[in-house]
């Protein structure tokens, strides 16, 4: 199931998805020039806007449907846990640290988590896939001095590290969390994590900067790219989440039930 999500996501979404449109418009135009034209103008129009800042920033921002919590409200919110999410940039050696550890997306979720961490004195739970995992929790102990008291290593989805995390904080007596991730991913995260039935306090991190628009914003860069490509894996996220919830197909239940987790260091409590 893990490898179809992960073939259908990267087909529909660029570069891939413009890439096949200028494919099949080479091949289509064999017999059907027209139509040939059509595909391969439109896969290559898409490829370049997606690639520009201008269309990325925009795109980032309508993904980012949660506002930055105030730092003013932190110690204010009732919060009784820091959840802290996974996500993609991570290595499962760096040799730098002689181990796992997070950089770029993941490690300034980290960061937020930890600064959170010390102004409020809650305990962390860090949720994410195998090396994922371990590389969180390595980070966030090498690098801020903070150990989570939980690592979830088994949730390969948001859907999943709503549904461990819920199950983890519920057998601790805990029903109302800060939850940490990306500005984009927070909207659709939120809803997850209340469907299991915690009280969630958004708590948002690289957030896009408001920026005049200039003559580089209409040329085609990888970095544009990359943020196209993210913002658009949560805006289709997102409705894939609605339409699963209401099939019924991935729908919370039975949060009482048992989810093993990575042991934490220092003798902190992991199961």
């Amino acid at each position: 199931m893990e490898h179809l999500k992960l073939i259908l996501g990267t087909l529909i979404l660029p570069p891939a998805a413009p890439l096949l449109l200028v494919i099949a418009g080479v091949i289509a135009g064999r017999r059907a020039p027209r139509l040939g034209r059509l595909l391969l103008g439109t896969g290559v129009i898409a490829l370049w806007l997606l690639s520009t800042g201008f269309v990325a920033a925009r795109l980032e921002r309508l993904a980012e449907r949660v506002p930055a919590l105030p730092p003013a409200a932190v110690t204010a919110t009732g919060a009784q846990a820091i959840v802290v999410l996974g996500g993609p940039t991570h290595q499962a050696f760096a040799p730098e640290y002689g181990g796992p550890a997070a950089y770029d997306e993941l490690l300034e979720r980290l960061s937020y988590g930890a600064w959170l961490a010390r102004r409020t004195g809650l305990p962390v739970l860090v949720t994410g896939y195998e090396d994922e995992a371990v590389a969180m929790r390595d980070t966030l102990i090498q690098n801020f001095g903070i150990t989570p008291r939980w690592v979830d290593d088994r949730a390969y989805d948001t859907y999943e590290n709503a549904s461990h995390a819920a199950r983890l904080l519920r057998r601790a007596g805990i029903g109302r969390i800060l939850l940490v991730s990306s500005a984009a991913h927070l909207w659709r995260a939120e809803h997850e994590f209340t469907a299991t039935g915690l009280a969630v306090i958004a708590a948002g991190v690289d957030f896009e900067a408001p920026a005049p628009v200039g003559w580089r914003d209409v040329l085609p860069t990888p970095g544009a790219l990359a943020t196209s490509t993210s913002a658009l894996h949560e805006l289709v996220g997102n409705l894939a989440r609605v339409a699963f919830a209401w099939s019924g197909i991935r729908r919370h239940r039975d949060p009482g039930q048992h989810v093993a987790a990575l042991p934490a260091k220092a003798g902190i409590e992991g199961r």
